[in-house]
């Protein structure tokens, strides 16, 4: 294997890129100059060092050093420490684009959690995939004694694979949602059978949240 061929199956992995259009990637990087190749490459390499991720939400966001303390950088995101975000509410959606999407609409003023991926409908390790364990610490120990939760909202795609992850996430949740009070809702009408949630309008997002049940 070349190294034309090495390249093209690490763009393969990418989300939704298949075989042709990874070679178009390399041969594209092949027809650019040194320079480019070279800027590609440093931003990559700094990608890992200034991003973190929320331990909170899961949400990659870009590392900022405290006001207190220049040595230290917080592992909250802006969202989570926002005190004026809305904490009896939880959006639970599939991936970061998602929760940017929602968040760019401005259509929602409350906490997010990222669930890390879909629940594939014949999976024997379905933990392994999804925060599942997570959800439920998060929503059995709150940030705050004085946060109550009082709605947790499903955000999938709706398709087979989004509609299996939302009754999944459910069952698993149910007992601590049933003790603790909390409504489980998942997003309504307003969203498209098989449409992404990324890709989804202002107007589409608002009617589902809207028309959730």
């Amino acid at each position: 294997m070349d190294i034309i061929d090495k390249l093209a199956l690490i763009f393969k992995e990418f989300p939704g890129i298949g075989e042709r259009q990874a070679r178009r990637f390399v041969y594209f990087l092949m027809s650019r100059n040194g320079s480019y190749a070279e800027n590609l490459v440093s931003l990559i390499s700094d990608l890992k060092k200034e991003v973190a991720q929320c331990k909170e939400c899961f949400r990659f966001f870009i590392k900022k050093e405290k006001a207190h303390s220049q040595s230290s950088v917080s592992t909250i995101c802006d969202i989570c420490a926002n005190a004026n975000v809305d904490s009896t509410t939880l959006l639970v959606v599939e991936k970061d684009s998602d929760l940017e999407s929602v968040k760019k609409s401005r259509v929602y003023n409350g906490k997010y959690f990222i669930l890390g991926g879909l629940v594939p409908i014949v999976e024997k390790t379905t933990k392994s995939r999804v925060r599942i364990e997570e959800l439920k610490q998060k929503i059995t120990s709150p940030n705050s004694p004085k946060t109550v939760l009082g709605e947790i909202i499903l955000a999938f795609s709706l398709s087979p694979q989004g509609d299996h992850t939302d009754q999944y996430v459910r069952e698993q949740i149910k007992s601590i949602a049933e003790k603790q009070n909390i409504k489980v809702s998942s997003l309504g009408k307003g969203l498209s059978t098989g449409t992404e949630l990324e890709y989804s309008d202002n107007d589409t997002l608002k009617n589902a949240l809207k028309n959730r049940q």
